[in-house]
């Protein structure tokens, strides 16, 4: 590993096969706390390369307790985090509003790290149990038309690398993993990023890998659809730059969707948007990304369509209904 580091602090990069052994290494434990937090801060002074990224996306992949469920065609919305901009959980909304509007989705999530709440804090809070029981995996998509992947389950090797990163506190490369690494392989991806550098790399490998994708980046920083500026939004139809209105929604401020200081803050905000109680402005932001999502994973729909039926989602209690069902379960037995 030493050397390893030398390499980098030599301003010089690694091939796509030593990110992927150095990874492995990470996680096996071979290599000490010390040595994982200066490679790690390695790449929060520089950029990582797309020979990188792919390196330890592969490793990750490998070493993942994978999901076979490819019959449901789901997708994930997943965010990389680390835009610093402390909104609600925008995403894990737009999930439930697009399993709501009948498209299945394999969520991937967990804690916040970078973040008060992220999606697992969050389902936490309201007694969700994770799983990697592909049995209850199944049933939740055959009841709720959802499932949540809570990272740590299925990226075990991980455990050496979770604690060194809760406590540096900001965003690191493993954000940028995040999305890419959901265990259930899925064929359908809309992904925000905190930058639009971080926006091309994810495109370059997604139009390499036969998924039908969207990777969006709102230009004043926002790792998803914001409506506080215009958006860049790249997916397997080619690039665009969209401001609100050509999306024919509202342009709204920073501060309509701040999320909670604490969890319990947070889960009252999701809960009161779930139960069709949020705000214009917080109900347009959920709308606009589940719509991204719905179109991305029908390409055959107009982004006014899939705003329809992401509206009729939220606002007839579809959405909440997944949510209820994701949370409760029917058990095997009934009462006579």
């Amino acid at each position: 590993m030493k050397d390893i580091l030398n390499h980098l602090i030599e301003h010089r990069t690694l091939s796509k096969e030593q990110a992927k052994d150095v990874l492995k290494k990470i996680t096996s434990g071979e290599i000490n706390n010390s040595q994982i937090a200066a490679f790690l801060t390695v790449y929060l002074m520089r950029s990582v390369r797309v020979e990188e990224l792919m390196g330890f996306r592969e490793a990750m992949l490998e070493l993942c307790i994978p999901v076979e469920i490819p019959e449901y065609g789901a997708i994930d919305l997943c965010g990389t985090g680390g835009d610093g901009k402390d909104t609600f959980n925008i995403s894990t909304l737009a999930s439930f509003v697009v399993a709501g509007a009948g498209q299945p989705v394999a969520k991937h999530g967990n804690v916040g790290v970078s973040s008060v709440c992220g999606s697992s804090n969050l389902l936490a809070y309201f007694g969700y149990e994770f799983t990697n029981d592909i049995g209850k995996i199944r049933k939740s998509l055959d009841e709720a038309g959802i499932c949540f992947l809570h990272a740590p389950l299925f990226h075990p090797a991980m455990k050496n690398v979770g604690p060194i990163r809760k406590e540096l506190g900001v965003k690191t490369f493993f954000n940028m993993l995040g999305p890419m690494v959901n265990p259930s392989f899925p064929k359908k991806q809309l992904v925000g990023v905190f930058s639009l550098e971080l926006a091309r790399l994810y495109a370059y490998l997604y139009q390499n890998n036969e998924v039908q994708f969207s990777v969006l980046h709102a230009l004043d920083g926002y790792d998803e659809i914001s409506l506080t500026g215009n958006l860049k939004w790249i997916s397997n139809r080619g690039e665009r730059v969209l401001s609100p209105e050509d999306m024919g929604l509202p342009r709204i401020s920073a501060d309509a969707i701040r999320g909670g200081k604490t969890v319990e803050e947070s889960a009252k905000i999701f809960e009161s948007i779930l139960k069709g109680k949020g705000t214009a402005e917080q109900e347009a932001v959920v709308i606009a990304n589940a719509a991204a999502a719905l179109v991305t994973a029908h390409p055959e729909w107009t982004f006014e369509e899939a705003k329809e039926n992401a509206l009729n989602a939220l606002k007839g209690g579809k959405a909440l209904a997944v949510f209820k069902s994701l949370l409760y379960p029917k058990t095997s037995t009934t009462v006579a």
